[in-house]
């Protein structure tokens, strides 16, 4: 008698899963015989993508490429052009399925995008959710796992290609735009920063007034702990006079407030700033 398998998800799947999160399904795939890390699972792609890197790093050349150049649509909602496509083994566990990869030349925290071809090829379904692929393989479900650090990884490198645009003539006021973001639409966004320039503060003692409401730093503190006073420590002159302008500052923006009390809690620490400052 022959079972049927149930391609599904439940609770359970989301054991070892970073919850709650918004994070892409990002999985690793042996591809053209490689083992080939942040490639991306995206049901909702109606293509198998490479990027350049992944085609670099497979010492793949132009003999080995067939012509492609239907257009497609990136996650900006660009036209891109397609360099060309190639057919490349991929396997998951011990299935192999042959993929057509469509390589594009333009910049991608990942390395390729596995799509509905790949998916539908595999007869597997995903959920970013549980952070799974799921498929029938032999009789039984076979899993392919996710990498939310992979995810968090890439989604820092996606912040890497901006650029610096100038919106006074403080040069020390300025603001960093994609790159790669469309003409038209950076002109748009720089002409509202530069119309609304006057309601930006470019420091924390220039927000003055905030709603504790909207935000307030509280210590985590148990009330029932009693206090021990600890022996005070001579600053040096410098820090003495670091910490008395960062106070004033603070006391100016109203960010914090002088309170007294019968005895002396704790010695100041002062850290230098990633600007050495």
């Amino acid at each position: 008698m022959d079972i049927s398998l149930v391609l599904g998800f439940s609770d359970e799947d989301k054991v070892g899963t970073i919850q709650l999160h918004d994070d892409a399904l990002v999985v690793t795939l042996r591809i053209g015989g490689y083992d080939v890390r942040r490639v991306m699972v995206d049901h909702g792609s109606a293509a198998d993508i490479m990027y350049p890197n992944l085609y670099k790093g497979l010492g793949l050349k132009p003999e080995h490429l067939t012509t492609y150049s239907s257009p497609l649509v990136s996650f900006e909602g660009r036209m891109v052009v397609p360099k060309s496509q190639i057919r490349l083994p991929v396997q998951a566990g011990t299935d192999v399925v042959e993929v057509d990869f469509i390589v594009v030349d333009v910049f991608s925290p990942y390395t390729a995008i596995m799509g509905q071809p790949w998916l539908h090829t595999l007869g597997a379904v995903s959920s970013t959710l549980h952070q799974k692929v799921k498929y029938p393989f032999g009789g039984q479900v076979l899993e392919i796992v996710g990498s939310q650090v992979a995810v968090r990884l890439a989604d820092e490198a996606k912040c890497e290609d901006l650029e610096r645009v100038m919106v006074t003539d403080d040069p020390e006021k300025f603001f960093q735009v994609g790159a790669k973001l469309p003409s038209r639409k950076k002109e748009q966004l720089v002409e509202f920063l530069r119309e609304n320039v006057d309601v930006i503060a470019w420091s924390p003692y220039e927000a003055l007034g905030i709603d504790p409401n909207f935000i307030c730093h509280q210590l985590n503190v148990n009330p029932a702990i009693v206090l021990k006073r600890r022996p005070p420590r001579r600053p040096s002159k410098e820090h003495a006079e670091a910490v008395r302008s960062e106070v004033a500052k603070l006391k100016q923006a109203g960010a914090i407030k002088e309170v007294f009390y019968p005895q002396w809690l704790a010695n100041t620490v002062v850290v230098k700033k990633k600007t050495g400052k």
